[in-house]
């Protein structure tokens, strides 16, 4: 048997397919690791509440989610990274003047800071996570929040990236921007799972397709971007699979050797 290993697998065009649906051939690759002994584990932009149903499906226990700011090993959290409060009850102030709605979230929940809006359907419709954030426009105050979606459209950020130094921004939707803290990344809360668990370079594998997958894919050697990711993502990582439409978490699994 191979010696222990750890593999992180983003969500969204990853281990879930356009449709939001779980690849049968994922499914019992992902299984396949666990019966050989090995830790699998998460890194997502969503919230520990939006793929519950999905860590119960996969019987995973370990995942980084917010891009990194909220990491949990084996049920334990270990490692919270909050926004700041201050400057982002700046950055809502300037998005309500700019119609562009802000959606706060903490680890159980999500708020809205407008009732409704078009931008916030049509990115919540993409994710297909069947449920919309409710409103509660002062539910930053007095909480840790681990990641705020920014909606506006491509070309608009500039605004915000230029004035708030204290955050960073990443776009998953043409109509959104996840805004974690400054020099967050999935990498950064991988590596708090990796140091728990003492795990050699060697060992580490990770999975991703997205803008908030380069760190990762950079950082962990035994990268793999998956086939209908964009050619920067392919870039970063050092091996490139198949499309999560074609079975592309098991064929990259049989390229890394982890899978026959």
């Amino acid at each position: 048997m191979k010696a222990k290993s750890i593999i992180f697998f983003d969500i969204d065009g990853t281990l879930l397919n356009g449709e939001k649906q779980l690849p049968a051939s994922t499914k019992e690759s992902v299984f396949q690791l666990k019966a050989a002994g090995h830790e699998v584990a998460i890194a997502t932009g969503r919230g520990p509440f939006m793929f519950e149903d999905l860590r119960k499906e996969l019987d995973i226990h370990t995942f980084v989610s917010y891009n990194g700011q909220y990491v949990v090993l084996q049920d334990e959290v270990i490692y919270t990274n909050p926004l700041n409060e201050a400057a982002l009850g700046k950055l809502t102030e300037t998005a309500l003047e700019n119609q562009h709605p802000v959606v706060f979230m903490d680890e159980k929940d999500m708020k809205a800071n407008v009732p409704r809006h078009a931008y916030i359907k049509e990115g919540f419709d993409s994710l297909k996570v069947g449920f919309y954030p409710t409103f509660d426009p002062v539910y930053y105050q007095g909480r840790e929040l681990y990641q705020a979606l920014l909606f506006c459209p491509e070309g608009e950020q500039k605004q915000y990236e230029n004035v708030f130094s204290e955050f960073d921004f990443i776009r998953w939707h043409p109509v959104s921007l996840d805004v974690i803290p400054h020099g967050g990344s999935k990498a950064k809360g991988i590596e708090k799972v990796i140091e728990k668990l003492a795990m050699p370079k060697e060992r580490q594998y990770a999975f991703g397709d997205g803008l908030n997958d380069m760190e990762m894919l950079r950082e962990i050697p035994n990268s793999v971007a998956m086939g209908n990711a964009v050619q920067k993502v392919k870039d970063a990582a050092a091996h490139v699979t198949t499309s999560v439409e074609d079975d592309g978490i098991y064929h990259g699994l049989v390229k890394l050797g982890l899978l026959s």
